[in-house]
């Protein structure tokens, strides 16, 4: 059986085979103004049997690769947040509430170690979830991410840039500036975070990134797990655990 995953983000849709157990080759385009580049969908098979799909996009981008899916005779199962599944109980009293990369993205935590663990999502928003040793999400927080606070500055501000600069811890022009800023905003709460966490669980809990900007953080969180692939990971743990009746 063919089976594919898809994670559609604010900003992206990453996508790979599943094979078994295992997740095949990343692959990902950007979207922008409601549409997918035209060229990604060459790189798929020219007939999918099963693609599950992640979508945390507006519902009219969601349409459009359903429908590019539905032309290769592919049966689309949509995942959605459930209040309990695979040993992971989530704390929102309502699982509707909370988006579906963040479930995904704790399912996979969950089933890479049964220890404490701060997850920390790094994309369009700067997500920040606690997982006790038990499957117990704890609870989070939402912020912008390094690349949206830039973007909402240049907005505001046209004459500083939305992309460049360096990290130092006190810089001597804009650029840096701003990239010191913004990452280091993050880089602060995330590592608030850990500070809370670990008083509320007693213990230092470990750390995992993912999402595009992740590799951009690490640095300044070098005791950071990266899994780039982990809404993935999740999605693929989604399908092998699910309910028989899920959705499609």
């Amino acid at each position: 059986m063919t089976v594919w995953l898809f994670d559609l983000g604010n900003t992206r849709l990453k996508y790979a085979p599943l094979d078994g157990a295992e997740i095949g080759p990343v692959a990902g385009t950007a979207h922008a103004a409601g549409g997918l580049d035209p060229t990604w969908i060459e790189r798929l098979p020219p007939r999918i049997e099963t693609a599950l799909v992640a979508s945390v996009a507006s519902p009219a981008l969601r349409v459009v690769l359903l429908d590019a899916l539905a032309a290769r005779g592919a049966r689309v199962e949509l995942a959605h947040t459930l209040p309990v599944l695979d040993g992971l109980t989530i704390a929102y009293p309502d699982p509707t509430r909370l988006g579906v990369d963040r479930f995904l993205a704790l399912l996979a935590a969950r089933a890479q170690a049964a220890a404490p663990v701060v997850v920390v999502g790094v994309g369009t928003a700067l997500t920040i979830d606690l997982l006790d040793a038990d499957g117990r999400h704890l609870g989070g927080r939402i912020a912008p991410s390094p690349t949206l606070m830039r973007e909402a500055l240049q907005r505001r501000v046209a004459q500083l840039p939305a992309t460049g600069g360096r990290y130092v811890e006190f810089a001597s022009d804009t650029d840096d500036a701003l990239a010191s800023g913004c990452e280091g905003a993050a880089v602060a709460l995330v590592e608030r975070s850990l500070a809370q966490a670990a008083s509320r669980i007693g213990g230092t809990p470990d750390l995992l990134l993912h999402g595009g900007g992740a590799a951009d953080l690490q640095p300044l969180l070098p005791q950071a797990q990266v899994r780039p692939d982990l809404v993935l990971a999740g999605l693929a743990r989604w399908y092998r655990a699910r309910p028989t009746t899920a959705g499609t």
